[in-house]
């Protein structure tokens, strides 16, 4: 798949599938080359379904200089007008959800229906766990750290009931296959300083489009209280609640189909 030159940086980015354009922002860190991801999944036997890896991650390209959300926001808008796509549906899942509420923001013509997924409006509305306070620790030891903040019933007595597949977790939120590429760390760090004040809460009423907020009953990174926050935040925005923690759109396999589904109501 291409890489494409925007306005304002290279991009790697991948198109799969037919139908309505359906933009996916995904979360912190995400890499387009670790699989499966979003784009193995159904979205594009329903929608012509565009992912790309963000600036500063995988294989985008990587200015060493502060970023903003609004930098993020507006390389998506970037990247649309480049594809020549006017709007699309737009999920943005935990920092990716971020992101959308800035480009739904900063962009609104951009983006027909949105889904926010296991994010946060920051500011009076409630940030998401802050991961910049945990990027200095050992690999191994954050991931023990995380493991029952991302998912609240993994706690130690599940971790000693369940060995192999707490082992499985730890290993798996440990290893980095990219990690020796030049930029990476670099990358990885400035988009937790813009994460850190990411803050839309005063301005989510302009959100106009429909919109579905999604989260999981047990997340402790962006919690089901804050969910309902924005739901109640943003105009005539629904909620949904599944069976998971912030990996609940892996863990409930209802999840992206309800997503999907609201995608599609205007044509219903």
């Amino acid at each position: 798949m291409p890489h494409i030159q925007t306005a304002r940086l290279k991009i790697y980015y991948e198109i799969k599938g037919s139908g309505d354009p359906l933009l996916f922002i995904s979360g912190t860190g995400s890499d387009l080359r670790n699989k499966p991801n979003f784009m193995d999944g159904p979205a594009p036997s329903q929608f012509e379904t565009l992912a790309y890896d963000q600036r500063g991650l995988g294989q985008t390209e990587k200015p060493d200089q502060p970023y903003t959300m609004a930098d993020y926001a507006d390389d998506a808008a970037a990247l649309l007008d480049e594809l020549n796509w006017p709007s699309a549906n737009v999920i943005g899942v935990s920092f990716g959800g971020m992101v959308a509420q800035e480009l739904a923001l900063r962009h609104s013509s951009r983006v027909k229906r949105l889904v926010l997924a296991c994010t946060s409006p920051g500011g009076a509305g409630g940030a998401s766990y802050p991961l910049h306070d945990v990027q200095d620790m050992d690999p191994v030891e954050r991931a023990q750290f995380m493991i029952p903040i991302s998912d609240t019933r993994r706690d130690a007595k599940w971790a000693a009931a369940n060995p192999k597949e707490y082992e499985f977790f730890v290993e798996f939120a440990s290893t980095d296959a990219f990690a020796g590429e030049p930029g990476r760390s670099m990358g990885a760090r400035r988009q937790l300083e813009a994460r850190k004040h990411h803050d839309t809460w005063d301005r989510l009423a302009d959100i106009t489009c429909p919109t579905l907020i999604c989260g999981g009953n047990y997340d402790g990174i962006a919690l089901p209280a804050t969910q309902e926050k924005l739901a109640t935040r943003i105009p005539g925005a629904k909620l949904a609640m599944f069976d998971g923690g912030h990996l609940f759109m892996i863990q409930d396999r209802t999840a992206i189909p309800a997503m999907l589904d609201f995608l599609n109501a205007d044509k219903s």
